[in-house]
Parts: C-alpha cells; sequence; structure tokens
C-alpha cells in the first residue's frame, strides 16, 4: 500500500514542490498540505496519514507545539521535521515533542522520499549535521540514566543515536538483526522508553 504524507508548511513555494513530489512517486499518496499548525491540528486527526513532514517555524502555533498536541491526541502518528534550523535549541525540543526525524530542507527529494519510507519502517531519519549534533551531545553529557545498560547496549545506542538502521548495526556487528532488536527491546525497558527517539532523548538527559 502506498504511504499517506501530509505536509505542514507555510511557505507556499515549497509546499508546492513537495506535494508535487509526493504527488509524482509511485507508493506514495498525499493525504493533505497544510500552512499552518492550525489547519493541520484541526484535520489530521480526522484522518491520520503514515507520515507527517512537520516545519518548525510555522507563523502562528510553532510546528512543535503542533507535534506535541498531535501527539497526545494521536500517540502513535509518525512525524518528521523538516526545517532550516540545525539548532540544538530546535532539534532536542522537537524530538522531546514526540518527532520521530528531523530533517533539513536541503534534503535532496530523493533521499526525503528515503527518509519519509524509512520512518514509515520505524526507523528515525536524521540529517547528517543533526546525526552529529546528537552524537556530540551524546558524548559531552553525563549519562547518569543509562548506568544500567550494558557495554553492547550502549554501543547499539550510540548508532541509534547517530541514525543507523537496524539491518546497519547487525551487519557492523556481526550478529543477526533479531538479536539487535532483542537489545534494543532491553534499552527500551531499562530506559523505561518505547521508541528510538525516546531513548535518545532520555539517554542524553534532555
Amino acid at each position: 500500500m502506498a504511504i499517506a504524507v501530509s505536509i505542514v508548511e507555510d511557505d507556499p513555494d515549497l509546499r508546492a514542490a513537495m506535494t508535487t513530489l509526493i504527488r509524482g512517486t509511485p507508493n506514495f499518496h498525499l493525504l493533505g498540505a497544510y500552512g499552518s499548525a492550525e489547519e493541520a491540528f484541526r484535520i489530521i486527526p480526522q484522518c491520520p496519514p503514515d507520515v507527517v513532514l512537520m516545519d518548525i517555524h510555522l507563523p502562528k502555533l510553532s510546528g512543535i507545539e503542533c507535534v506535541r498536541q498531535l501527539k497526545a491526541q494521536l500517540p502513535d502518528l509518525v512525524i518528521v521535521m523538516l526545517t532550516v534550523s540545525d539548532s540544538a535549541d530546535d532539534v532536542f525540543p522537537a524530538l522531546a515533542a514526540g518527532a520521530s526525524g528531523y530533517l533539513l530542507k536541503r534534503t535532496p527529494p530523493a533521499k526525503l522520499l528515503e527518509a519519509i519510507e524509512e520512518v514509515h519502517q520505524h526507523g528515525s531519519p536524521m540529517s547528517p549535521p543533526i546525526a552529529r549534533l546528537v552524537v556530540q551531545t551524546f558524548f559531552q553529557r553525563d549519562k547518569p540514566v543509562a548506568e544500567s545498560l550494558t557495554e553492547r547496549e550502549e554501543l547499539i545506542l550510540r548508532k541509534l543515536a547517530k541514525g543507523w538502521r537496524y539491518k546497519e548495526i547487525a551487519t557492523d556487528l556481526g550478529v543477526g538483526v533479531e538479536t539487535v532488536h532483542t537489545h534494543i527491546r532491553h534499552i527500551y525497558a531499562k530506559l523505561h522508553v518505547t521508541s528510538r527517539t525516546e531513548a535518545v532523548v532520555k539517554y542524553l538527559g534532555r
């Protein structure tokens, strides 16, 4: 089945470009394109998409607040931030609000489509500058919340923070994907979280 996508972007030119991209790509279906958080919050709960592309800096209600409100109403909704900002002041609040990924607007169209597919498959796509920011913060901060993690679990969590896919982690470690899934389940249980994003955010102490 096609991946249903909704776009929340106040720039009409960019919104039109993304609309054309999604509509013109097989196995993708544009469910809606909205120019404000208010419009999105009014319509999306009535017919939730598989993936939402959300800008941060919207005219009134911010994208981060829109994510927070949508996730409160639709906990399983998958949202990817798509923005020009790679500031920690935007990145971590967005992830903490419930975003599953964070991409810069200069992401090439093909990479954007790959990211939508990845997040739809329970991944957590991040543009390289964002991944570097997360990893740098990962190493700079004290991590008392992760004291109970084993060395292997901490290594896997570090790779998750870098945006690695489960298959990539399994190949790098020379283990099966199911083994990686087992480690991740243990990580989630120890950190009391239910997703990659929550695990990374909690591990960073945000």
